[in-house]
Order: C-alpha cells, then structure tokens, then sequence
C-alpha cells in the first residue's frame, strides 16, 4: 500500500511537524510513501533523507497537478488546502483519501467544504474537542480520534549551557507558538508579566515565534526589559531544556503538540482550559489550567509555580510519564491500524 501524504501549507508550524514525524515513522516501518506539497515547502527540505521517500512538489493552481497522486493507494491529507487537493484527486483520479483534522473551529458551511469531509474515508481528529465539532457539523462522518505525536527534539548540551549563562540568575518562563493572538493568546502572558513584575523580580520571558502581532506584542511590552521576542528559531529543544516554567495562554487550540515536547522534557506547565489542551494536561496532575482571556488567573498562576519547586517538580514528572503514551511509534501504530488497514483493498 502506497500512502500519498499531502501537506500543501506555505510556512512550517504544527501541522507540518507532525506530517514529518508520521512519515518517519513510517519509513522505519517499511511503508511506501509519497510526499505532495507546493514548491517551496519547508518539508521538502526537512525529509530529503528518509529513505525511500518521494517528493512530489507542485504549484498553483492546485487542480492542474492532479496526476501526482495516481499512483498512490490512499490520500492522507494534513491540513486544509490539501483535504481540498485530496477531493479533487478523488473526483478525478479515483483516488480515495483521509483527512487529519488539526483545528478546534466548525469547517466551512459552504457546498465545496462539505463535500471534501463527506466523502473523505475516514478522518482523525486529534482531541475530543474536535471530533465533537466535526460530529456536529456532520453525525455521518467516519472519526477516529488519535492525538498528536510528541517529537524526539534534539537538545545541543554547549548551547543549553550557553543560554543558562546568559540567563544565569533567572526564572525562564517560555512560550512557543505563532505570534497570532487570537490563536495562542500571548496578550494575556504579556498583560500577567506585567501585573508580576514585582513578585516575580527575576522572571525572563521568552517568546519562540513569529507572526503578525510581533509588533504589537512589543508595543504591550512597553518598558519591560525581560520580555524578548527570540523569534523562529530550529533549535527549539534546547530552549525547553532552558525553560523553568512553560506558558501556554491559548484561545483555541485541537490539541497543542508543543505541550508534548514540553512534557517530554519534563517541564512544568500551565496552559489555557480550552479545546483541546485539558486532553493533554490534567489541573493539578500534571500541570495547571486556567481559564482562557484571564490574565489575572495566569498570573496568580505563575506566581503560584514560581514559589513552589516542589510542586513543579510533581508536575514535571507526571507530564513526562504521560508524554510516553504519545511517541511516534505507538501514534503512528494507531493510524495504521485503525485508518490506514481499515481502508486497505
């Protein structure tokens, strides 16, 4: 069985990550695989040395390119544009196709998007938020819900020890996320810097991101001299290994994959009660909760953390036990068996 991956985004966030991660662990499984993205992309870069891997890339407009995906047994389309791409190729080709759905919003009402989850096989969802979501937009679709995969992120032991002598004496509280506030909601981190700035004297805080509210963080930033904006960066291991505490205020989020690797790591966490989140951290188990858009309660909240290492350190540790249940090897056993083998000929 050929499986013809399509993954047609123009940047590398999330999705794209957890695109990489499946199809490396389905090359070390022996799987025939097929990359289909648009010229350019960050992936193709990114996966030039799995083994038996084809890179297909094509370019707008999309429906002209359809006969790169002829030879494949099954489509699995990770994001939107490539659930679109995967229907044409349906229609076309005769090509059948799944949909890994990422995000916690309702699709699109309109005839074209229905038809793309209509006749999708079968689609994965990755929380219990968004398979209620698509369930409600359709009772009919077939859902299977399987979560993110937790990265194996490399961590450069020289530069770990540079950033802890750069921020020698700190309490590094750390984001990473798009700078997109209605999405990751680093307003409300930035508004409980500020109200701490006095309890919490010796926090830093680092944003790893890019995005087009950049420079209206840095307005709210004002004169806080600790706040920086690092920017993209490919090293993101090594700056989780720097972290004291994780931040992540969301809005809206399906799962928050970055909270794998975090846990992973064996770092504390709060993030926001929404979506997909209280799938991964559990109040006071293995991380702490608060509501979304209240940076009071995030602030009470850091301040909590920040005067207790113990319990940092219980949280800590059960997030790395929970972060075992989503390597890449049991995820993508998951998607192989309850999607890909329930769809074989």
């Amino acid at each position: 069985m050929k499986i013809g991956h399509i993954n047609l985004a123009a940047g590398f966030r999330g999705g794209e990550r957890q695109t990489g991660l499946l199809i490396r662990a389905l090359a070390e499984k022996g799987w025939k695989q097929v990359l289909i993205v648009r010229k350019g992309s960050a992936l193709t870069s990114r996966l030039e040395d799995v083994s038996g891997l084809e890179m297909r890339e094509i370019a707008k407009p999309f429906v002209f390119h359809t006969s790169v995906c002829s030879d494949c047994d099954l489509l699995h389309a990770h994001e939107a544009k490539a659930g679109q791409f995967a229907y044409l190729c349906k229609l076309i080709r005769g090509v059948p196709y799944v949909i890994t759905r990422r995000v916690p919003k309702i699709p699109k009402n309109n005839f074209f998007t229905r038809a793309v989850y209509r006749n999708a096989e079968k689609i994965t969802a990755l929380s219990g938020a968004i398979r209620n979501n698509l369930l409600a937009y359709n009772p009919a679709l077939n859902i299977v819900q399987i979560p993110s995969m937790a990265s194996a992120l490399a961590v450069d032991r020289e530069t770990v020890d540079k950033l802890r002598k750069i921020y020698a004496g700190k309490f590094v509280i750390g984001h990473i996320g798009a700078l997109v506030n209605y999405h990751k909601g680093q307003q409300y981190l930035l508004e409980a810097a500020t109200q701490i700035r006095d309890s919490v004297p010796d926090a830093v805080y680092l944003f790893l991101g890019e995005g087009k509210d950049e420079a209206w963080f840095n307005e709210l930033a004002g004169d806080m001299e600790n706040i920086n904006f690092v920017g993209f960066v490919d090293n993101v291991g090594d700056y989780i290994e720097l972290f004291d505490l994780f931040v992540f205020p969301s809005l809206q989020e399906g799962l928050g994959s970055i909270l794998l690797d975090v846990m992973r790591a064996e770092k504390p966490i709060i993030a926001s009660d929404v979506d997909g989140i209280p799938d991964l951290i559990h109040h006071n188990e293995n991380g702490i909760l608060v509501p979304p858009m209240d940076s009071l309660a995030l602030s009470e909240a850091i301040q909590y953390m920040y005067k207790d290492t113990e319990l940092r350190c219980c949280l800590a540790k059960r997030a790395r036990e929970d972060a075992r249940l989503y390597t890449p090897e049991l995820i993508s056993q998951r998607i192989i068996d309850e999607v890909y083998r329930t769809l074989a000929c």
